[in-house]
């Protein structure tokens, strides 16, 4: 495995895991009815990356166990594989050499293998103290519906699924149940907001405290989250609020409460508290355009990630302003990650329109529910309009497979595939008339 190049090993290990979790899940002590192989491995590969689509209820169609190995696959796929090992190792005492450090590199998106172990035992902490605190909070709701039992349990699994940004539930209509409860909303808001700003924004807030201390990705992470959050709350608002089928029975609180929450899930969480199927066609297609940008980098979340677009934005008010630089926050962004910004999103669209023409071909007739399903499997969101259940094999493979792309990244994918050469010979510079 050492001769391997990172991003190979990535995969391979997101593969083995999905595997491992297959296996454990098509156990009889698992389910509370035997499922099909393609049931086990579409569960299994939405719980490893993180996404939340399902074709069984989990919360009806699998026991304790079942239930509590899809919780450590989202754990695990969530958090990263490479961070569990060197967590463990450095534990143990046991030296990590440097191919580790390039593999936890590359596991967390980061551009050097200094303070990774720092960085490491940052995430341990904050994921202990977000979850255990998640888990106390909704445990006082959850227990006095549920039982005593059932409460805890509730409360832990839905923390783990929040704060990894999964959307896996175990009830049947996700968390509407609870659309006006203040504790439930903020609660799980706040684990999958905190869990979706990124490792490095929340190691460096918790290293920094002031704001002109923080970098500058931290900087345009908070910035544009909070814009995002506002614009698309005000946005599903103002759509939904006479919609019949979301907001339309539903007193004032519980409106701006669901619209809240609505308003946040879309980039990265999966959870909801309305019906995805009853959302207005200008509604849908907002909620696709935030589950492509997605969370932050670094992050339990997918998409093309908030700083992509924001870098985005900038390059083209730079154009026309005909400024050649990109300066924010008083730092310049760099021309090569302008170039990387192009291939990422170049790249995520190719894979997206490509899974969503294969789609087309075998479920003619749904282009709308087809293309946010697949958008929402690439952004490792998990919210459906209610068709997963539908799929037949090749519309299951594809999801999965663009579930996989979302997780470990698009570029992860093209850096495993691409083959680099040395640059012998160069050539005089020409024009290309663009626009």
């Amino acid at each position: 495995m050492a001769k391997l190049p990172p991003p190979l090993v990535l995969v391979l290990l997101y593969a083995s895991l999905i595997f491992i979790g297959t296996l454990g899940l098509k156990l009889p002590v698992a389910t509370n009815t035997p499922i099909s192989w393609s049931d086990a491995i579409f569960t299994a590969s939405s719980a490893v990356t993180v996404t939340g689509l399902s074709v069984v209820d989990t919360g009806s169609g699998f026991t304790f166990f079942g239930q509590m190995l899809i919780c450590i696959l989202i754990q695990l796929g969530g958090l990263g594989l490479m961070t569990f090992a060197v967590l463990i190792l450095s534990m143990l005492g046991i030296p990590i050499g440097f191919a580790n450090r390039v593999y936890l590199r590359e596991d967390l998106n980061q551009t050097s293998a200094t303070d990774l172990l720092s960085l490491t035992r940052t995430i341990m902490r904050l994921v202990i103290i977000c979850e255990t605190a998640g888990a106390v909070i909704m445990s006082l709701i959850f227990i006095p519906e549920l039982g005593l039992l059932k409460g805890i349990w509730s409360a832990i699994f839905h923390s783990v699924s929040a704060f990894n940004n999964a959307g896996f539930s175990l009830f049947s209509d996700s968390l509407s149940h609870w659309v006006a409860n203040p504790v439930i909303n903020l609660t799980i808001l706040f684990l999958f907001i905190f869990g979706g700003l990124g490792f490095t924004v929340i190691a460096d807030i918790w290293h920094q405290r002031k704001w002109r201390h923080l970098s500058l990705h931290s900087k345009l992470m908070l910035v544009g989250t909070g814009c995002l959050l506002i614009l698309s709350t005000l946005l599903f608002a103002a759509l939904e609020w006479t919609n019949p089928l979301t907001l339309g029975p539903l007193d004032w609180p519980a409106k701006l409460w669901a619209s809240l929450f609505q308003g946040a899930t879309p980039r990265t969480a999966g959870f909801n508290t309305v019906d995805m199927a009853g959302l207005q066609d200008s509604t849908t297609l907002i909620f696709m355009l935030l589950m492509v940008i997605g969370a932050g980098s670094t992050s339990t979340g997918g998409g093309i990630k908030v700083t992509t677009f924001i870098t985005l934005i900038l390059a083209t008010i730079a154009f026309f302003k005909r400024q050649t630089a990109i300066d924010i926050f008083g730092r310049s962004i760099a021309a090569d990650q302008i170039i990387k910004v192009l291939a990422l999103v170049m790249v995520s669209m190719s894979f997206i329109l490509t899974a969503i023409f294969i789609m087309l071909i075998f479920h003619e007739g749904a282009f709308l529910d087809i293309a946010f399903e697949t958008i929402s499997a690439f952004g490792t969101v998990g919210l459906s309009r209610g068709i997963t259940g539908e799929l037949d094999l090749v519309g299951r493979i594809t999801i999965m497979l663009i579930m996989f792309v979302g997780r470990v990244g698009p570029l992860t994918i093209g850096f495993m595939l691409a083959t680099s050469k040395a640059r012998r010979i160069s050539y005089p510079s020409g024009t290309v008339y663009l626009g």
